[in-house]
């Protein structure tokens, strides 16, 4: 199987870790909180601290990767908020330039949540050109957030099509 890192391991990223170590992938998930380390070793991942505001943190995160989850969909920040426009947009395209060499070769954006919906349709389309143009496996995940247990199963699904893929 594969490792698979989940930037942004909050409840639904822990649920998401359990499932994919049951299915037999290593995880890696992040937190900007210290206190968050605990809930995600409690999966079985190994927990990271690391912040996507600043990109360079995740970078070792990346290391021996293959499959990379960017969880944005429900940041707690403000909507209309600068910080997560960028998070979906600069931000984010800084931590796709760094992906390109390293060992990742697929990613999952998730493309729906509580954040506004122009702002994530714009990250999607981040994604899918840079990844189109790199030739990096991809899915947008679509998964109704409010719905966990489906929302998992289908966001478990997409590692095992970009995997599929390569």
């Amino acid at each position: 199987m594969a490792r698979c890192l989940i930037i942004g391991c909050g409840c639904r990223g822990r649920l998401l870790a359990r499932e994919l170590i049951g299915r037999g992938h290593a995880v890696r998930g992040t937190t900007r909180d210290p206190a968050g380390r605990a809930a995600i070793e409690a999966t079985g991942a190994e927990a990271v601290l690391a912040d996507p505001d600043r990109v360079v943190t995740l970078t070792p995160a990346l290391e021996h990767v293959a499959v990379s989850y960017i969880l944005f969909a429900s940041a707690r920040t403000r909507p209309g908020a600068p910080e997560l426009t960028a998070l979906h947009g600069t931000r984010l395209q800084m931590l796709l330039t760094r992906m390109l060499d390293t060992t990742v070769r697929g990613i999952i954006y998730e493309a729906r949540g509580s954040v506004d919906g122009g702002v994530l349709a714009r990250g999607a389309a981040r994604v899918r050109a840079f990844c189109e143009d790199s030739r990096i496996p991809y899915v947008l995940l679509d998964a109704d957030p409010a719905k966990p247990g489906a929302w998992v199963q289908e966001a478990a699904g997409a590692a095992e099509r970009v995997l599929a893929a390569r």
